[in-house]
């Protein structure tokens, strides 16, 4: 006779990781990063999040772009990934998350855009010490930022934004940047989205999807 199990057929699975850069200033980022929270609701994954820089990725072609990117992209572009990379720095892996949401609600669903009062108001909203805002203006972490945001690039390449994705697959790491998608999936099409989204990303010398965006984010 076989020994029985004492444990539940129900027992939990280990989830599998799923990093995630993000710039807090992109509206589409934001909403791919709503989109993950749906999945790791109804797929065994969890989501690993990290810092990019649209500031980083453009400062050497700053000039070429156009005058409302470049006021968004500049020095002003690297004080909400700061005070992100601060945080991690000072209170751990699990405040990015939570920055980050109260970023995007402010920054995007509220429409405050990426101010120091927005900024403030988020650190306050995830329960941070309001001193963290000291390091929207310092360069102190900047070289863990550009690490960070080194470490996601590499993955995709150059030639890509906000967000990248990394996932462990059965031949090795499968990254990808995006989905571009609006509205944010829910449930079951959350799901839908994330499978096809792994099957063409997995599949080898697969480059690239595309067609024009015909609508702007709708926040929730």
């Amino acid at each position: 006779m076989s020994k029985r199990s004492d444990m539940p057929d129900t027992e939990a699975r280990a989830k599998t990781p799923v990093d995630f850069w993000f710039d807090p200033l992109c509206p589409w980022a934001w909403m791919t990063s709503r989109w993950m929270l749906e999945v790791e609701k109804v797929r065994d994954v969890e989501v690993r999040w990290h810092v990019m820089s649209l500031a980083v990725l453009n400062e050497d072609r700053l000039e070429e772009l156009p005058e409302v990117y470049r006021e968004l992209l500049g020095p002003k572009g690297f004080a909400p990934v700061r005070v992100v990379t601060a945080a991690q720095q000072k209170h751990g892996d699990e405040a990015v998350g939570k920055l980050y949401t109260a970023l995007g609600t402010r920054f995007h669903n509220k429409g405050e855009g990426p101010t120091r009062e927005a900024i403030a108001g988020a650190l306050a909203d995830a329960g941070l010490p309001a001193e963290l805002i000291d390091f929207a203006d310092s360069d102190e972490y900047d070289h863990l930022l550009r690490a960070s945001h080194n470490d996601g690039i590499r993955r995709v390449g150059q030639e890509v934004g906000t967000p990248v994705i990394s996932v462990p697959g059965a031949d090795g790491e499968v990254a990808f940047f995006g989905p571009v998608v609006t509205p944010t999936p829910r449930g079951e099409a959350a799901a839908r989205l994330w499978d096809g989204t792994l099957l063409v990303a997995s599949t080898p010398g697969f480059f690239e999807i595309k067609r024009t965006r015909t609508a702007e984010p709708q926040f929730d």
